[in-house]
């Protein structure tokens, strides 16, 4: 058991930790119970009281077994953040049936992929991307969509700037297979008996994968449970907790970190369906948000508005999240800011969400933190497979109770994904880095993202986080570009901050020269109004890459 980082283990929590033996709807269960008139949900100046969230999954999860599904069925949930995103997930879980998110990005070809691979019956769907779903009913297994528009819980008037798809009335078209949600919920169904339990299957969120279709990654109620309750202990998440939920739920780090860890707590959601930094601040400074668990490009956005210090933003008493390392200069601005420290976390779908995390009272910049509760890490050589010492980069493996069944239909890509070692088996992140003496981690890059020029191995992250340094760089992303004798080489893509349009590419290759190894400086930038970003917030680096090498 890796036990180096235990010096520096926070002391009010646990080492061990023994999981509560249910399925995760108890959590809402309980919750209702204790707080009943609390709002489990605040959605654009409109709340929905634990007590509501209940019996609105309650009457949902009936109609759903009404529709035919099953215990252990598969029903996608494909829609951005909202109410009815909480209401579905839940409703799903009670009705003893799989939760499968959908990243609303997708279109119609991907959802026939996934349709087809989890054999979904049902699909929970938002209105502005039902004309993707509503081809594939009545094909494969596919029987009915159920259909609701965001504004159908924007119920009070609100002088936020809304996003278009929460503006849109309910339009719902009953054709052949489509449900009005309300519809549903007005049946007034109640489910069977709550059978499912710890080791039934809970959710299958699919990875989005480096090459070919994405593996749907199998967790169940124990593994969920895990990182859900993990995630309050290690920040003492109480009832008192407010938190922004500006990531999407689709994502782990959402789902976990945001939306089941503080409703485990009996917390408030404060939910936003598409990120916007003005209505972020504003909703931090009138409902006195005091967490917010997010991706590092939206800190850095909220911090680079002009307008930013016209926000009182003390109320947060804990910012943290994962996805991209927070880079030194933002991280600076922020606790200039708010005087907090960036608490850095390190997970994957495979894990549903964090298997590392920064000690609250000892975090490290750009670190992935220690491991977890329960949480067993090393590192090994990629090529030999043997476990390396301390600041020797290699690739990074762990076991712990949130560690992924498996790969959903793929025994082979499951096999390729575990290593044994002292008698173990340890999931392979697929990630490059190392640990230092205290027992922190540090990611290096992915394993396929590194640049090889000339022999010499060139991590993206590790150049994108120097160059935030740059006081005319408000972000940027390194990727490969072909380079006659070099065979490939490295090129920077940059997002000039306001006021530094006048800031010239050898500018920024000067000033990279000069605070960084020749190898590892850009050969070439180029300037950009923006970079592509997942719905998670993550720099879309292989977008960028493959344009780049289609260019060339």
């Amino acid at each position: 058991m890796f036990d180096r980082h235990f010096a520096v283990w926070p002391e009010q929590v646990p080492r061990e930790l023994e999981l509560p033996a249910t399925n995760l709807y108890h959590n809402i269960t309980v919750s209702a119970l204790r707080y009943p008139k609390h709002p489990a949900i605040h959605y654009y100046g409109s709340d929905i009281s634990y007590r509501e969230l209940q019996d609105e999954t309650e009457r949902l999860a009936g109609y759903l077994q009404k529709a035919g599904v099953q215990s252990g069925d598969r029903v996608l949930l494909y829609m951005q953040n909202s109410p009815q995103y909480i209401i579905g997930y839940f409703a799903i879980l009670r009705a003893n049936a799989v939760v499968v998110p959908v990243n609303p990005m997708n279109r119609t070809a991907e959802l026939a992929y996934l349709i087809e691979d989890t054999q979904a019956p049902v699909a929970l769907c938002a209105q502005e991307l039902s004309d993707f779903v509503a081809p594939h009913i009545g094909e494969s297994s596919l029987r009915e969509v159920i259909v609701s528009a965001y504004s159908e819980y924007v119920k009070n008037p609100t002088d936020l700037p809304l996003p278009e798809a929460v503006t849109e009335p309910a339009t719902v078209d009953t054709a052949k297979g489509v449900t009005r949600w309300q519809d549903a919920l007005n049946a007034q169904l109640q489910p069977g008996p709550l059978t499912a339990g710890p080791q039934d299957l809970c959710v299958i969120p699919y990875s989005s994968g480096t090459t070919g279709n994405p593996k749907g990654c199998v967790h169940t109620h124990h593994s969920v449970m895990a990182t859900t309750v993990y995630g309050a202990a290690w920040v003492n998440t109480q009832h008192s907790c407010i938190h922004l939920v500006s990531v999407p739920m689709f994502h782990v780090t959402g789902m976990q970190s945001c939306m089941n860890s503080t409703l485990y707590a009996g917390g408030t959601l404060v939910v936003m369906t598409r990120w916007d930094r003005k209505v972020a601040a504003t909703l931090i400074e009138r409902l006195k948000v005091n967490t917010w668990r997010n991706i590092s490009t939206m800190v850095v956005d909220m911090l680079s508005d002009p307008d930013i210090d016209k926000y009182d933003i003390s109320s947060l008493k804990g910012i943290g999240g994962g996805g991209a390392a927070m880079p030194a200069a933002v991280a600076a601005k922020l606790q200039e800011k708010t005087g907090l420290t960036y608490m850095e976390g390190y997970g994957l779908s495979e894990t549903i969400s964090a298997t590392h995390v920064n000690p609250p009272q000892a975090s490290k910049a750009q670190c992935l933190g220690i491991p977890f509760i329960g949480v067993d890490s090393r590192v090994i050589d990629v090529e030999t497979l043997k476990e390396v010492e301390p600041g020797v980069t290699g690739e990074i493996i762990m076991r712990g109770q949130q560690i992924f069944q498996g790969y959903w239909n793929r025994p082979d890509a499951t096999e390729e994904a575990f290593v044994e070692l002292d008698g173990h088996r340890f999931f392979r992140s697929g990630d490059l880095g190392y640990y230092d003496e205290e027992g922190y981690f540090f990611l290096v890059d992915r394993v396929k993202r590194m640049i090889n020029a000339s022999g010499f191995k060139v991590w993206p992250a590790e150049v994108e986080s120097l160059m935030y340094a740059h006081p005319a760089i408000q972000e940027v992303c390194v990727i490969s570009t072909p380079h006659e004798r070099r065979g490939e080489t490295v090129k920077a893509v940059v997002v000039l901050a306001a006021g530094k349009e006048n800031t010239s590419e050898q500018d920024i290759i000067s000033w990279c020269h000069e605070n960084m190894a020749a190898y590892k400086c850009p050969q070439m930038v180029s300037f950009a109004d923006s970079i592509p970003k997942s719905p998670t917030g993550k720099l879309m680096w292989r977008h960028l890459q493959d344009l780049e090498w289609g260019r060339a």
